[in-house]
């Protein structure tokens, strides 16, 4: 008997290192393919303006089909969503790799979002109804939140070394490589999900109005151009909508059972404010390393590790200690506020800073920070639900994150730009020094207001969280 015991922990923690290997390919993808977009410009002939789409194609598909992905996972059953995923995943990344032009490229960059939303919710209900102790559930929650927060960063890293020694389509090609390791330990590791009657139903009418809704919503936050506001106003009816909806259907897309709870909302909150300030913070961080500084791709990537050294440790030590004493509410409100402290550090930064002395410190305080939101609120925002509603509750944290990094680099890059052209309109704009003056200004004002989205962010979480877990409520 004790035998069998030890045989299925060590399988459970063998899914998770599966379930953990599909996040990161999911994570990692969104900032992997930026390092490429030169060297694939160069090649394929596209123009600047195009550009964006190699990134926005793969933001609109994920994002506006995840809710969708994450109820249709509780219909079919997580374990073949995951699949489906998986298989998905490789087969674009390898036609987007062998892309002879533009519009392939762009093809399998959406079909890519697609799969990453059929992966996101699966792997995040599977790893909720796989670790049920709560020992074992706050350990599984740490490294999967580890992973989810440090993936843009290996990212960069990959990336940097993938387009620099090899070529830019295996930035692509990787995926591949990873789907098909992921499809072999999942099909022998991840038991068949057991029949039974109390599966729900698809809500047609809901899940049409809440994909069109997310989509105008990510559309209109990756895209800063001067119909913006039309998609944002769409969005936002849309999902009033859909809202109204939810109260009459007969089997909801999104029950109110899951979204209602204290904790789970304020979970998701956290998450979305969390992803707002990350995105946005990461991506003025990367253009200072490299703009200003000087740095390659590759140092650029490295140079975020210590930041994740910091949030694997801290995820760990706050999902696996704090939160099933304390709860989220602890954990996160201060996560939010080291965070905070770590954004507004790092706006001392200058054309003369050096990494040791100005920036490693705020970013492992920032990583620490967000390590300490990220995995306990991963925990919550799925904590309770009952196993009909697991991948529909996953989805919920995983379009938070989405649509937090949306906005918060969409309004970061709003105010950055809008410092940058304050900044030279009473200067030499031709001068190189200036130029790069006015540049940092920019990243220090995107910091500053990073800092305060985490502020705001431990007032609003720390107001709905409860001090304990309640988990099961």
């Amino acid at each position: 008997m004790a035998g069998s015991t030890k045989t299925a922990t060590t399988r459970r923690w063998w899914v998770l290192a599966v379930i953990c290997l599909a996040q990161l390919m999911d994570v990692l993808d969104v900032t992997i393919v930026n390092i490429a977009l030169p060297g694939a410009q160069r090649e394929l002939g596209f123009s600047i303006g195009d550009r964006q789409w190699i990134v926005t194609a793969y933001s609109l598909t994920f994002g506006s089909l995840l809710l969708l992905s994450g109820r249709v996972s509780d219909l079919i059953g997580r374990r073949v969503m995951f699949l489906a995923g998986l298989i998905t995943f490789g087969a674009a990344s390898a036609l987007a790799g062998a892309a002879p032009n533009f519009e392939v490229l762009v093809t399998g960059r959406a079909v890519q979002g697609v799969a990453g939303a059929m992966l996101a919710p699966a792997a995040l209900a599977l790893l909720s109804t796989t670790f049920i102790g709560p020992k074992e559930r706050a350990t599984a929650f740490a490294v999967f939140g580890g992973v989810s927060g440090s993936g843009a960063a290996v990212g960069m890293v990959l990336g940097g070394v993938l387009t620099e020694y090899l070529d830019w389509r295996w930035t692509l090609y990787v995926n591949v490589v990873i789907s098909i390791v992921t499809i072999v330990g999942a099909l022998s590791l991840i038991p068949r999900q057991p029949e039974t009657g109390d599966r729900p139903r698809l809500d047609l009418p809901g899940t049409l109005i809440a994909s069109a809704g997310l989509f105008c919503l990510v559309y209109g936050f990756a895209n800063a151009e001067a119909n913006t506001w039309i998609f944002l106003t769409g969005g936002a009816v849309f999902l009033a909508v859909f809202g109204w909806w939810q109260t009459h259907a007969a089997h909801p897309l999104l029950p109110s059972r899951v979204i209602l709870d204290r904790t789970r909302g304020g979970a998701n909150l956290a998450i979305f404010l969390g992803g707002a300030g990350l995105f946005g913070a990461f991506l003025f961080l990367n253009y200072y390393l490299q703009e200003i500084l000087g740095y390659s791709p590759i140092m650029t990537g490295l140079a975020f590790l210590p930041m994740v050294a910091t949030l694997v440790l801290a995820g760990g030590v706050c999902t696996t200690q704090l939160y099933p004493r304390l709860g989220a509410r602890i954990p996160v409100v201060a996560g939010m506020l080291i965070a905070a402290g770590g954004m507004a550090w790092l706006t001392g930064i200058g054309r003369h800073s050096s990494y040791a002395a100005d920036i490693l410190g705020p970013l492992m305080l920032f990583g620490a920070g967000i390590g300490a939101i990220i995995a306990p609120s991963m925990d919550a925002g799925t904590s309770g639900v009952e196993p009909r509603d697991a991948g529909v509750a996953s989805a919920t944290v995983t379009i938070a994150q989405q649509i937090g990094g949306s906005i918060g680099v969409a309004l970061l890059n709003s105010f950055a730009a809008s410092a940058f052209t304050r900044y030279l309109a009473s200067k030499d704009a031709a001068s190189p020094i200036i130029q790069a003056d006015a540049a940092i200004h920019s990243y220090t004002t995107a910091f500053w207001c990073s800092s305060a989205i985490f502020v705001a962010g431990a007032v609003a979480c720390g107001s709905l969280l409860r001090g304990k877990s309640h988990v099961g409520s």
